[in-house]
């Protein structure tokens, strides 16, 4: 038997290094050609300034009611009943009607006595409370 040494068979290789090329020029090409075609669109649209409507009257200072684990109620580092919050808190407002009240309640209080002490605070009119929490 005679064997031809030219007939042996090679599998075919494809070359991915020029298709990868041909893939990423293509890709540059249609990356630029959507910048260029879009175009930017924008708004016209008058910025405020800095200067108008700055208001140089300084806030005042907020009437902090604080409450404690017993579930007293403070201000000013006196223990108050809610007739009192609510003459202090109407005082206030009399006072700086732009002013604010911040409710310091302990962690530990039930959360109901914060909610009645807030419904009082609304009652008054105080519509600007602020809770803190530590």
């Amino acid at each position: 038997m005679k064997f031809n040494k030219y007939q042996q068979s090679q599998i075919p290789e494809v070359n991915l290094v020029p298709m990868m090329d041909v893939i990423m020029t293509i890709l540059t090409f249609f990356i630029l050609v959507s910048m260029t075609l879009t175009s930017s669109k924008s708004v016209d649209a008058i910025l405020p300034s800095t200067d108008k409507g700055v208001n140089n009257k300084p806030a005042p200072e907020p009437l902090i009611i604080g409450m404690t684990r017993a579930g007293q109620t403070e201000i000013n580092n006196a223990t108050v009943t809610e007739a009192q919050i609510a003459e202090q808190v109407a005082a206030y407002f009399q006072r700086n009607p732009q002013g604010a009240i911040v409710l310091k309640a302990d962690k530990s209080l039930a959360y109901e006595k914060v909610v009645q002490t807030l419904g009082t605070l609304r009652d008054v009119g105080g519509d600007r409370v602020s809770l803190a929490i530590e």
